[in-house]
């Protein structure tokens, strides 16, 4: 599924208008019925009639085209027998365009009208509300007139449906500006804007669902629209995979790849049972797992399936460095990162890993702090081999040298951005993690649950990417899979237990 940015949207709204001669007005009547649609449907399955007659709506209307799709919905839901009031939110003769001609036809029908701060407006006679005040053409935070509705319509305590985006949110990067709807539901048009695949957008568009309106899919590829939302068809059509990983018969453990785990640390080997454990269930034939020789007394038996390998100098620099050279040279990937610590000479110990090795490897944790401390990371070679990085927002803050909140406030293109100068797949972890690779493409993962929001989570993430590096996917998915496959054995983990609260890194592992 695309995620588009709202310059995207309105030069394939241009390009159906202009070039392929579908009229303006012509989108904008079947936005209006398919809002009227979900409105219905709404209105029959959520929220039954407070009264004994017809439901009863309160259409907002802006002055824009998300005003004259609010009018059309009017009229289609005046035909199917609800009730409907159309409140402006300015001078209705401000209206212009296609919008003016839904105006003028509203009035022809005699469709009930009031005008926002000029009539009474009576909440509570309503049922429900449709927010068509702002679309994606709008920028900045709310003012006036529409600033004042947005807040009174929240304060109604009525459900709201909004079209295409609640209005006060940044299409393009989910953030939200005050006041901004909190809607019960989103009816986008034509595609998904990416403020409603990422947060706190997400929680502000409610149920969503995304209507065809007429414009044709195949622009979105014409337009090189590059972010897409992940899901079963998405790696069906874009990866050729089907996420229920089935195999041949005739397969073995060799098949299936052998994994090197380079982690733990005296404080932290949690860290590396879970990652080993990780690619074992995520279908990986072979899992190593290099340690501090000094650790592997109290290792053994604890990841019984996995094979172990004591580096006698621990992870020190240089004297590590041959043996792990070796054994990473031996294997399809290598885990580089979690519990490892910090030691002396950490950074060029790892430079050596990237530079002398022809292995695909996942860094996480410890060994992302190491780039984030190499002054010279822009100036390392190139790879040959892919490498992914799997930072949450804390540490892609430290390899950006900018404050996560910078970060936060548009994932997607932070992602993106890096990924395409540092020629890696980048895994921006988080809510709705954002998976980038070097090509410019992006993937936001829908899967997933605040219950993972515990230690250890992202030990598992780096062992199941890790795992499918070393069965042979290309490295953008097994990046994608892996998040996908991650989020989703966390739903299922949740849906197994009383509450999110109670989740531990180790119920993901048992839930793929």
């Amino acid at each position: 599924m695309y995620l588009v940015t709202a310059d995207e949207m309105r030069k394939m709204d241009e390009h159906t208008i202009f070039s392929l001669g579908i009229p303006a007005v012509a989108l904008m009547e079947n936005a209006g019925c398919q809002v009227a649609r979900e409105v219905e449907a709404f209105s029959r399955t959520m929220m039954p009639s407070r009264s004994q007659g017809a439901p009863h709506w309160a259409i907002l209307v802006g002055k824009g085209n998300n005003g004259g799709d609010g009018l059309v919905a009017a009229r289609h839901l005046i035909d199917s027998g609800i009730e409907v009031t159309v409140v402006y939110a300015q001078d209705p003769d401000t209206l212009v365009g296609e919008a003016a001609i839904q105006r003028d036809a509203a009035r022809k029908l005699g469709i009930r009208q009031a005008v926002y701060g000029a009539d009474p407006i009576e909440w509570g006679r309503f049922d429900g509300i449709v927010d068509a005040l702002l679309g994606t053409g709008s920028s900045g935070a709310p003012r006036g007139q529409v600033a004042s509705l947005i807040r009174d319509a929240n304060q109604s305590g009525l459900p709201i449906l909004s079209v295409d985006i609640p209005s006060g949110l940044d299409p393009d990067t989910g953030q939200i500006h005050e006041p901004c709807i909190k809607a019960a539901k989103t009816v986008a048009l034509a595609f998904l804007k990416r403020g409603l695949a990422q947060y706190p957008g997400r929680e502000m568009a409610g149920e969503i669902t995304v209507a065809n309106i007429g414009i044709p899919r195949q622009l979105a590829e014409r337009f090189q629209v590059a972010v897409h939302l992940l899901t079963p068809q998405v790696f069906e059509q874009r990866f050729g995979l089907d996420t229920t990983l089935p195999r041949r018969p005739d397969t073995h453990k060799g098949t299936y790849g052998h994994l090197l785990v380079c982690a733990g640390s005296q404080a932290m080997s949690g860290a590396g049972i879970l990652a080993c454990r990780a690619a074992l269930r995520a279908g990986c034939g072979l899992v190593t797992w290099a340690a501090p020789a000094t650790l592997m007394p109290s290792l053994i038996g604890h990841v019984p399936e996995a094979m172990l390998l004591g580096i006698q100098e621990g992870w020190t620099y240089p004297q590590a460095v041959e043996r792990l050279l070796a054994a990473i040279r031996q294997r399809q990937a290598a885990v580089i990162g979690p519990g490892l610590g910090r030691f002396p000479g950490d950074t060029a110990w790892l430079r050596t890993l990237w530079e002398q090795t022809d292995t695909p490897l996942l860094l996480d944790a410890d060994a992302l702090n190491m780039l984030a401390d190499a002054a010279d990371f822009a100036a390392w070679p190139q790879r040959t081999a892919p490498v992914v990085l799997t930072p949450h927002p804390g540490e892609m803050a430290r390899l950006c040298g900018v404050s996560t909140a910078e970060i936060q406030r548009n994932r997607i293109e932070v992602a993106r951005h890096f990924a395409q100068k540092h020629r890696v797949l980048l895994v921006l972890k988080g809510a709705a993690t954002v998976i980038a690779s070097p090509d410019g493409d992006a993937y936001v993962n829908p899967t997933g649950n605040p219950g993972m929001a515990t230690g250890g989570s992202g030990d598992v993430l780096a062992g199941i990417i890790g795992s499918l590096l070393a069965q042979g996917y290309e490295a953008k998915a097994a990046a994608c899979l892996g998040v996908w496959l991650h989020g989703a054995a966390g739903d299922r983990a949740a849906a197994g237990r009383k509450g999110m609260f109670s989740l531990i890194a180790g119920d993901l592992i048992e839930a793929l």
